[in-house]
């Protein structure tokens, strides 16, 4: 699915961690198809209140947490580089979906990164 979003459309998940050899661009990919179908769950479904986009977010937090093992594995981790830049793209997604108030720490509260 396309995400329709003109914010979103054409934002590149995960730039700071593309092309750098540290992170293995297959997981880097993975991480970024899991934002893309964040944003498809979003405009699917559009959450009513901060309470429901949470929800989503902590969703793809969780898918995050089971990606950073596979970090581990492939000699990687998601250190504070990948930590900025995942939460970063949390709270670019947040506000292009209209949620300016979104709390960072809130919209990536489960992770274990």
């Amino acid at each position: 699915m396309a995400i329709t979003n003109e914010r979103m459309a054409g934002y590149e998940f995960l730039r700071p961690m593309r092309g750098d050899g540290y992170y293995p661009a297959h997981l880097v990919a993975r991480g970024g198809d899991i934002l893309h179908a964040l944003c498809e769950r979003i405009e699917a479904e559009p959450p009513r209140d901060l309470a429901q986009l949470y929800v989503l977010t902590h969703a793809a937090t969780e898918e995050f947490n089971l990606l950073a093992e596979e970090f581990e594995a492939a000699d990687s981790e998601i250190e504070t580089v990948a930590r900025d830049t995942i939460a970063v793209d949390f709270d670019h997604l947040a506000r292009a979906y209209g949620f300016p108030d979104a709390d960072l720490e809130e919209l990536v509260a489960p992770r274990d990164w």
